[in-house]
């Protein structure tokens, strides 16, 4: 079996490769020394360098030809405004992992000894990401320095091994402080959705009150909310250090259930309470609750949390001793609360409290310039948990991003959707390689799934933006009844829309004048003739209907279901002629 070569990428040592005269053979140079091992044989050896670095470069390149002259050197010229800045070092190595033409036949290292702390750092995400698929080496000088070694010794760094954890910290912890520029799914083109972010953050490290996020399903409210936590708690400071990041989805709290797991119970406080439990506000308690999909939050439990919010206690179940605690509350909901307020169903003081500040999340449908850069950190996310590095070939990402940006691709559950698809992708390729055959049967997995008759999330979405396509699809049942194809289809989608709705109103009224006075209810005083019943007469001959014809068609087809007027469900009754 044919040996698999060894490649190895790093940074040029601007001090530790450094030496122009004969003195330089006398001591450890780490990229130098990587080509001394009688084991370790290097086929490639990928130097990093900037403009003012090419003699020393130059020199490296000669040194290595005498000591291994089967490693053939490449060098790659970056540019860094400044080696200490996290997020210029990250872009400049991100951009160089991502162009670099990685082949199956060749095993990787990244060479951790030279270049500054910050790259070090950089390497370690790009690696741990899945993007850069190689195992980590390091160098070091003999460890007595009296002793002439040039060659020194290498180890290879298993990134699962428990004494690395200091590094994985470190870069932790410089990844929180700058969470809005490394968090691929914060990344984004739209101006509006960068200004959101924006005054998050502003708010988050500013304010405790409420916050509520409002957006369809798969927006990515709780997502948000993680990192809402993660920024207040890399901000705050020892004095002020924040408690625990609390999260529960309201949808799964029923009756006596719901007020334990909120506020807690005493033993005995209700049938099968054998011991007293603590309840999510309390173990919020100097941290953050968050309150998913709390618009099904039942009226008994949202009075309380509104008590605790602003008297900053509350009563367990079954105890008459308050319980004092300070938290701040998230909450997220893909109802529209103003709605429910306004239905009896959320109470309007509650809401008034958590209205403080309110983000609306934009749908993918919204952000769909952004759809690429998530493609990216799916592909990151799936290949840092399976160690892999997935890729999709040129032909195939083009493919796949044409129909995920065109107006078939409708995205309902949103980035919950495309996780989902992306998953299936990287599951089913082969090679780790996402080919054509790959793209194209997931594009009509894609359209099966949606194709599927509208389900209850999808009724609460349209309560943000009603589908385009579940309009269009409703005026052609309405159209079919009386045009033909031909009529039908040559018809503009603004006037296929606005005739349906006018037929519609046809159907619950008993006469032309009526249906008429109705929808010319505004403009009548505007013009000479308030003579509404010849107004929707010449409308309807445009497209070649009358009045009498819809209201016979539409009682004899047996017409019967709820159209909205004026945001009014009418019942039409079924009759017969």
């Amino acid at each position: 079996m044919q040996r698999k070569k060894t490649a190895v990428i790093g940074f040029l040592g601007t001090t530790l490769d450094n030496g122009f005269n004969d003195k330089r053979w006398q001591r450890w140079r780490p990229s130098v020394s990587l080509c001394l091992h009688d084991d370790l044989l290097v086929d490639e050896l990928h130097i990093l360098y900037s403009k003012r670095d090419k003699r020393l470069f130059n020199v490296i390149v000669d040194d290595v030809a005498q000591v291994s002259a089967h490693t053939k050197v490449i060098g790659h010229r970056v540019t860094l405004a400044s080696p200490w800045d996290f997020a210029d070092v990250y872009a400049e190595l991100y951009d160089f992992v991502t162009g670099f033409a990685f082949r199956e036949d060749t095993d990787y290292l990244l060479h951790l000894t030279t270049g500054t702390h910050v790259a070090q750092i950089c390497w370690f995400l790009l690696v741990e990401a899945g993007f850069l698929p190689a195992d980590l080496i390091q160098t070091s000088p003999c460890p007595k320095p009296d002793q002439y070694d040039p060659q020194g010794r290498y180890q290879i760094i298993d990134l699962d091994v428990s004494r690395y954890d200091s590094l994985r910290a470190r870069f932790e912890a410089e990844k929180a402080q700058h969470w809005q520029t490394l968090q691929a799914n914060l990344v984004t083109q739209n101006a509006a959705y960068q200004q959101l972010i924006a005054d998050i953050e502003k708010v988050a490290t500013r304010s405790n009150a409420p916050i509520l996020l409002m957006g369809a399903t798969g927006a990515g409210k709780s997502q948000l909310a993680t990192q809402i936590y993660a920024l207040k708690k890399n901000k705050a400071n020892n004095k002020q250090a924040l408690g625990a990041f609390v999260e529960v989805n309201c949808a799964t709290l029923r009756g006596d259930t719901a007020m334990s797991v909120l506020f807690g119970h005493v033993k005995g406080a209700f049938t099968g309470a054998a011991s007293s439990r603590e309840g999510l506000l309390k173990s919020a308690d100097g941290g953050l609750l968050f309150l998913d999909e709390i618009g099904e939050l039942g009226l008994d439990e949202q009075a309380m949390l509104l008590t605790a919010l602003e008297a900053q206690r509350f009563y367990p179940l079954g105890s008459d001793t308050p319980i004092d605690v300070s938290f701040q509350l998230m909450a997220g909901t893909n109802k529209d609360l103003r709605q429910a307020v306004a239905d009896g169903e959320f109470r309007a003081d509650l809401f008034a409290r958590l209205n403080t500040w309110t983000f609306f999340l934009p749908s993918l449908k919204d952000r769909i310039e952004d759809l690429p850069a998530n493609i990216d950190y799916e592909l990151a996310r799936l290949g840092s948990e399976q160690q892999y590095q997935y890729r999709f070939e040129p032909e195939a990402r083009a493919y796949f991003e044409a129909f995920a940006m065109s107006h078939a691709a409708t995205w309902q559950g949103n980035f919950r959707d495309l996780s989902a698809s992306m998953t299936r992708l990287t599951t089913l390729c082969e090679g780790k390689v996402i080919r054509m055959p790959d793209v194209k049967a997931e594009i009509t997995r894609l359209k099966h799934l949606w194709a599927l008759p509208s389900s209850a999330q999808h009724q609460v979405d349209k309560a943000y933006a009603p589908s385009l396509n579940e309009q269009q699809a409703h005026a052609d049942t309405v159209l079919s009844r009386h045009l033909s194809s031909d009529d039908k289809d040559a018809l503009d989608p603004f006037d296929a829309v606005q005739l349906a709705y006018v037929i519609e109103v046809c159907y619950q009224h008993s006469s032309q004048a009526a249906a008429g006075r109705y929808l010319y209810a505004n403009s009548r005083n505007q013009l000479k003739s308030n003579n509404d019943s010849d107004r929707l007469r010449k409308y309807l001959l445009k497209f070649g209907l009358r009045f009498d014809e819809l209201k016979f068609d539409g009682l004899d087809n047996g017409f019967n279901q709820s159209v909205n007027i004026d945001n009014k469900p009418i019942k039409v009754h079924e009759k017969r002629c």
